[in-house]
């Protein structure tokens, strides 16, 4: 956070501020409310206090509600004291941060409530802003969902490419396992399938996770019927991706998966409309 602020800020040469220096009296104290215009989901309120902390450490903020929390139309979110010139220059880039990662939540909390009552959860992906992942990734908790690997070390996950450069599942999963074991390294490892067959074999693999990428429901659920036909596979976790809309996720639910990763939530999530209005 406090390295994503402090990039957005230089980038908007917060310190420049010509139009604010030239325009509001030096000595003006203020008051600001930032309001939430649309329905949505909080999420971000900490980094906003960071942007004004970065401008002007004597400016006070007080939240109003929790991150995680709906609102309604019209509703305060935080109210600032402070330099009106402060309050004025920090304004862009706290609401650039609070919209976005409102959106993100607010559409994460659309695909939760879809599954409720369903044993599965709602993951995002690494389809993040360069620069923003953690926040991304933080608003999608907000907003009730899970983060899938937060980067690439954090697990393996074969995909379409390492399956072809390796030579198919059995000979990636081989090649992993003795990397892993070359490097005293154990961690979970996930294969993406996009066939019935591959995901059987991945299956006898004993990986600890497929992805089943693009797959019909009627397949989805002979891959679970498969799972349970399959001696020690009880454990292994069933994750579909791949275009699930918010209309059909609770279709794809329905198939008996674990997890369904949603690119959206993070990579094309509407940014929540929120602004900021100044008293004297």
């Amino acid at each position: 956070m406090e390295r994503a602020v402090g990039s957005a800020l230089a980038e908007d040469e917060a310190t420049e501020d010509i139009t604010t220096r030239w325009s509001v009296p030096e000595g003006l104290r203020a008051q600001a409310e930032i309001v939430a215009r649309q329905p949505g989901v909080v999420a971000g309120l900490a980094v906003v206090e960071a942007v004004f902390a970065r401008v002007d450490p004597e400016v006070k903020v007080e939240t109003h509600v929790p991150d995680g929390a709906a609102v309604a139309p019209g509703e305060v979110l935080l109210t600032l004291h402070g330099s009106a010139r402060s309050l004025i220059t920090g304004e862009r880039t706290a609401l650039n941060f609070l919209q976005r990662l409102c959106g993100i939540a607010t559409t994460t909390r659309r695909y939760v409530e879809e599954v409720r009552g369903l044993p599965v959860r709602i993951l995002d992906t690494r389809k993040t802003a360069p620069g923003l992942r953690a926040l991304d990734k933080y608003a999608v908790t907000a907003g009730g969902g899970h983060n899938h690997r937060q980067h690439l070390s954090a697990m393996v996950l074969l995909k379409e490419n390492h399956l072809a450069a390796a030579g198919g599942v059995s000979a990636a999963v081989a090649a992993v396992r003795e990397g892993m074991a070359a490097a005293g390294r154990e961690v979970p490892v996930e294969v993406e399938v996009e066939t019935v067959e591959e995901a059987e074999e991945a299956l006898r693999c004993g990986v600890s996770w497929i992805m089943l990428d693009n797959m019909a429901p009627g397949r989805m659920e002979r891959v679970v019927a498969a799972r349970a036909a399959t001696a020690g596979a009880a454990g292994v976790l069933l994750e579909a991706s791949g275009t699930v809309s918010v209309d059909r996720v609770r279709t794809v639910a329905e198939t008996g998966v674990d997890l369904i990763s949603v690119g959206t939530l993070t990579h094309s999530a509407p940014a929540l409309d929120v602004s900021m209005l100044l008293t004297t």
